[in-house]
This record gives structure tokens, sequence and C-alpha cells, in this order.
């Protein structure tokens, strides 16, 4: 990366009439020739500029600094810092009254009670803010109302991959989420690139994906915030997930995700993550053995004499003697359940109207077989 000359033309006229001024106040004190006028000239011309360019862009950073540590400051510490204050002052005022008749040092100890006076208001009026506000009469029992308003619209980052999973439009029109949702403008940029994919698999993904944040957008009911992220900390890291994890430490927020990786991280950088296929198994329709189920054969199974059909919510379930069934509905009998990495398998048999129906057929076959 280049870094690009940036030249101040105020600064530079500055420096032009500062190195002029002093190369004629030389000109009358000192006895110097042209040459050593304008080196003179050159050199003041350069310190000038160099020091008031360097202390100009140390004054935007502090400026900048400050702006950031003000906006993330609470207003009760703001009001308790200048409460502080004023109390230190006062205190000081008063405490150093008595050493300012002492001749000698005692101005020099009026000035340093006066200052540690302030300072000392100054920190403890900050530190203490949120227990002096308990305290007044007019602010009893609102910190429980503003914790519950702070947990209920706590922030709540997007992954890229939770946006192209699709599910969370759907857990979002349940009101199981409360609020904003954001998605940064570095997870826009990431899915516009899966878009521009030549996988024809990755632009399908990409291209569902902006839809769905299009179509969040347009819903009413779902609060979506596109941040435009700006904090040098977080644009300095070069994955999209290393972002994700400094966003949501800069922000307190917790993370929604489907990528496995950016789940372990985020939980051992203390992130709370909200995972889209956690609560889909959470939610999975419980089922014990001896329970009945309908269940629809799609498929033969990997043991001989198995048939496989799935539920709604997705969980395989396995049928013993229903590989010839394919296509039909039957009414099961639950005998196991397993719970793999993958997700979860029923295993179940036939019941028992089915499996009379089963057996009669085959007596009929048999006879068929026997008599001709």
């Amino acid at each position: 990366m280049h870094n690009r000359l940036i030249i101040s033309r105020p600064l530079l006229i500055f420096a032009l009439i500062a190195g002029i001024w002093v190369a004629y106040v030389s000109h009358l004190l000192l006895d110097l020739n042209l040459v050593g006028i304008g080196i003179l000239f050159v050199g003041t011309f350069v310190g000038v500029y160099m020091g008031f360019g360097w202390a100009l862009s140390w004054w935007h950073r502090g400026v900048k600094a400050f702006n950031q540590h003000l906006d993330s400051t609470p207003v009760e510490v703001l009001l308790g810092g200048v409460a502080g204050l004023v109390v230190g002052i006062l205190v000081g005022v008063l405490s150093s009254f008595p050493l300012s008749m002492i001749r000698g040092v005692g101005v020099y100890c009026t000035i340093g009670v006066f200052l540690v006076s302030g300072y000392l208001g100054l920190v403890i009026g900050t530190r203490k803010a949120g227990e002096l506000f308990r305290v007044l009469p007019f602010t009893a029992g609102q910190d429980d109302v503003a914790i519950v308003d702070d947990n209920s619209y706590h922030a709540k980052v997007l992954d890229t991959s939770a946006i192209i999973d699709g599910r969370i439009y759907d857990v979002c029109l349940s009101n199981f989420l409360e609020g904003p949702l954001v998605v940064p403008t570095f997870v826009i940029e990431e899915l516009q690139h899966i878009a521009d994919s030549s996988d024809n698999i990755r632009r399908n993904k990409g291209r569902r994906g902006l839809e769905l944040l299009a179509k969040m957008q347009k819903h009413s009911g779902i609060k979506i915030d596109i941040m435009d992220v700006t904090d040098p900390h977080v644009l300095e890291e070069r994955e999209v997930d290393a972002k994700l994890i400094r966003l949501c430490k800069h922000l307190n927020a917790s993370i929604i995700t489907n990528d496995y990786n950016l789940n372990k991280v985020a939980e051992l950088q203390g992130i709370k993550v909200l995972n889209i296929n956690e609560l889909t198994n959470a939610v999975k329709i419980i089922v014990y053995p001896g329970e009945t189920m309908h269940v629809s054969i799609i498929k033969e199974g990997k043991e001989p004499g198995q048939g496989v059909g799935y539920l709604e919510d997705g969980t395989m379930v396995v049928v013993e003697d229903a590989q010839y069934e394919i296509g039909k509905d039957l009414e099961v009998i639950v005998t196991s359940v397993f719970q793999t990495a993958a997700g979860r398998m029923i295993f179940t048999r036939r019941g028992k109207e089915e499996s009379q129906h089963l057996n009669g057929s085959l007596q009929e076959v048999q006879e068929v077989n026997v008599y001709g």
C-alpha cells in the first residue's frame, strides 16, 4: 500500500512566511552572506512545515480519540465526572485557603492541594457515578429497567454463513430474536465477492444472501442496520472472521453464525454465539421408544430390509422391514433414538397392523408358490 503525499496549502504558506521572516531578521541582525541566508530560509521553512504538520496530525488523532471515547462514555459517567470535578474544586479552594496564608511555600502548597482535590473529585465522580445515581430518590428502581432494556436491545452481528443459510429470516419472523441485527459493510462486500464467483454454486449462494438482506430490510417487523465500519482496529484485520470478532468486542454484541470454526473462536474470545444449527436441533420433535408415528418411505436403507424416511425437521427415520415399501406412508413404532455428529437418527419398526398386513401378503405368496 503506497502512502499518498498530502500537502497542506495553509501550512505551506505559513512555513514560507516564517522562513522569509527569519531570513530577513537574520540579515538585519547577523552579518550573513546570501548562501547563509538561503540555508537559514530553507531550514526554517522545512522545520516549520514538518514540525507543525506533525503537531497537527497528532492534534487531529487526539481529537478523534477523544470524540470516540466521549461517544462510548455513558451520560451518567459524564455527569458524575462533572459533579465530582466541581466538588473537588470547592474542596480544594476551602482547604487551600489556610495554606495561602503561609509565606514562601504556601503558594506552591495551595496550587498542589487545589490540583489534587480537583483530580480526586473527577476520578471519584466518574468511577462512582452509577452508585451515586442509584442512591438518588428519583432514579430508584430505574436501574433494573435500564438493564432489562439493554439486554433486550443487545445488538447481534450477522455472519456471512447465517445470511446465506436463509433461516435467520424465519427466526426473526417468529419473534424469538429481540434487538437490532447488525450487518457490517465488509460482510456485504464478501457476499458480493461470492455472488461474482465463477463457480455456479457459490454465485447462487451469494445472490441468495443479497436477496435475503434486501427482503429483511423491506420487512417492517425486522430491525436490521447496515453498519459502515470505520474503526481502524477492526479494519486492520485481513480476514472477515477476525473483523467480526473485533467488531463484536467493540460493540459488546453477540454474533449469529453457522460457521463451526468462527463459533469456537468467538466462544474462546468470550463472545456470545447464536448458532442457527443448534437452535434447529433444540426445537426438533422429541420422541421416546414405544411411541408411534407416520413416516413416508422414500429410499432403501444401508442394511438389508431397511427403509428410510424423514420427518418435517429433517430427522432421518430408519424403518425395519420396509425396503419394498418405497412411496408408502407407514405407521411405525420407535425402538431407539441416536444422536450423531451429523444429526439425530430414529430407528423404528412397523406397527402391528402393518406387520399383520405384511404377513398376510407373504402367506398368500407362499400358497401360490406351493399349490401353483
